[in-house]
């Protein structure tokens, strides 16, 4: 069988004329098979040229004719242009053409006319089906490059829904990004529709449906803890002004990191407060570090540890409750179904290393923000969105830090990370769980750093003064299955402790002489 490509300028009257012959040889012989390829006049040399290049072919002209070897593979035999297709027409078949030059040129244009038409048609096409428009603000972030991967799976938004990623950095990381898209690109995900930055202020958020906010860039300038919590405002009543302007109206806002989760999350909430319902912070990373320090102690694999509850604050003074986890899958004298499971403070006999061990090493994780790297940032962020959109594991509880209004007698006005379960692309706080009340002094504890970061950032009081427990170092009797991951040591180090200043601030320099309402 003979397989013949013919490609030309949309508008070329030689075009027309081969294209008008081929179709009478493919009507006529049974073996005769040709394949159109038509590019608008100002596209058509630098395709050309790529053609040529690919297959090493030498040809200027409009048309391009070559004959595809579909019993052997490969690149295909060059024939010509309009006058060696004829010359092959007539020694091969007998078959010439005598359309006219006026004839010519009249198919031209209707050729011309067909293809912009086909054009339209299938750009019309690729708006129906709009891709979820997902943004990410300190795309430099070690998280982002994590996190893509997961997200162009198909296994966060389901494989039904295509996805457009846009990168939004400073001008700054502008190189590093343009190498992030080429990378991006090369996974050649079914589900991604485009990859592309944005280092411009003014455009951010544009139709977002997804929001990730990732922890900022630094760079060497250093600040007191009250001059780096008000350093946050500025930033994130930008954010907070441009997701109102130009996300979509059913924007999801994921807050993520290692550094003033709350914080931010709260003041996005303040500066936004059309979208603030949809405003969440991940408190999975923190969960997933409780998990795997409770798996290395048991000899078994973190997946088969749940319900562990992280109150307070992710990226701070935040106590991890044992007295709802169940662990799967535990070999032991008793066995059973893989839906049966064993409280975990039943099977560790050793209370005194959940209270001093297990409680300082996530003390010490939570001071120091190790280990919490980019590979479990971007997998914490994308398990929430996960269950955001569809449902978290039925009768599992998960950890998000959300907006308080007074459940667990938490104070009203503060993020607070506690216990939920997604449903129907939402969140349902678990306030009907049994035996998980919190005494007055430890809710105090958790409260007081959260209220004073959000009063030192807007303003409201000058000096942040770390809470301080009489019996800081111990577990109270009463609370003894109640562990803390404790921060406090940390901010009672702030007069010596320097902190890098957010280089995303720099976004603000394009944003000058435009008013930002609160």
């Amino acid at each position: 069988m003979a397989k013949f490509v013919i490609a030309g300028r949309a508008d070329c009257p030689y075009y027309a004329k081969t294209e008008l012959l081929a179709d009478y040889l493919q009507k006529n012989l049974p073996d005769f098979r040709i394949h159109k390829i038509t590019q608008r006049p100002e596209v058509w040399e630098d395709w050309l040229k790529d053609v040529c290049e690919k297959n090493k072919w030498s040809h200027k002209n409009s048309p391009i004719i070559w004959r595809e070897l579909l019993d052997r593979g490969g690149k295909g035999l060059l024939l010509g242009g309009y006058n060696e297709f004829l010359e092959h027409a007539q020694l091969y078949y007998d078959v010439t053409s005598s359309m006219t030059t006026e004839l010519m040129m009249v198919i031209a244009q209707e050729n011309l006319g067909a293809h912009i038409e086909k054009e339209q048609e299938e750009e019309a096409l690729k708006t129906c089906i709009n891709p979820l428009q997902v943004w990410i603000t300190s795309a430099s972030a070690p998280a982002c490059y994590n996190l893509i991967p997961i997200l162009t799976s198909g296994e966060v938004f389901g494989m039904h829904t295509e996805i457009s990623i846009t990168l939004f950095d400073n001008k700054q990381a502008e190189e590093y990004l343009k190498s992030l898209v080429v990378e991006t690109q090369d996974l050649a995900s079914p589900v991604l529709r485009s990859v592309s930055i944005c280092t411009k202020v003014e455009e951010a958020f544009c139709q977002a449906h997804v929001i990730v906010v990732l922890d900022e860039s630094t760079d060497k300038e250093v600040f007191t803890l009250e001059d780096c919590l008000r350093s946050r405002v500025p930033l994130f009543r930008l954010y907070g002004y441009l997701i109102e302007k130009n996300a979509h109206e059913s924007v999801r806002v994921i807050v993520g990191g290692k550094t003033f989760v709350n914080l931010k999350t709260v003041l996005l909430m303040r500066f936004a407060p059309r979208i603030a319902h949809n405003i969440i912070a991940v408190a999975l990373g923190v969960e997933g570090e409780a998990k795997a320090i409770l798996a290395r102690k048991l000899k078994i694999a973190p997946s088969y540890i749940k319900d562990v509850i992280i109150w307070g604050n992710i990226s701070g003074n935040n106590y991890v409750d044992l007295r709802k986890t169940r662990v799967y899958r535990y070999e032991s004298a008793i066995w059973g179904p893989l839906h049966y499971s064993r409280p975990l403070l039943n099977l560790i006999f050793d209370s005194e290393w959940v209270k001093r061990e297990f409680v300082a090493t996530l003390k010490n994780l939570t001071a120091t923000g190790r280990q919490f790297g980019g590979i479990l940032a971007a997998h914490s962020i994308a398990t929430t969105l996960k269950y955001w959109y569809h449902g978290s594991p039925p009768g599992e509880i998960v950890s998000l830090g959300i907006l308080s209004e007074g459940q667990f007698g938490i104070p009203k006005g503060i993020v607070f990370s506690m216990p939920v379960k997604f449903e129907n692309g939402t969140w349902v706080v678990l306030t009907d769980l049994k035996d998980i009340e919190i005494s007055e002094q430890i809710m105090t504890r958790m409260t007081s750093d959260l209220i004073q970061e959000k009063l030192v950032a807007l303003g409201d009081k000058i000096h942040f003064q770390p809470y301080q427990s009489e019996h800081k170092d111990l577990v109270p009797d009463e609370e003894k299955n109640l562990v803390m991951s404790d921060a406090a040591d940390f901010l009672n180090r702030i007069p010596q402790t320097t902190f890098e200043k957010p280089q995303s601030l720099e976004f603000l320099n394009g944003f000058e002489g435009k008013t930002v309402e609160s």
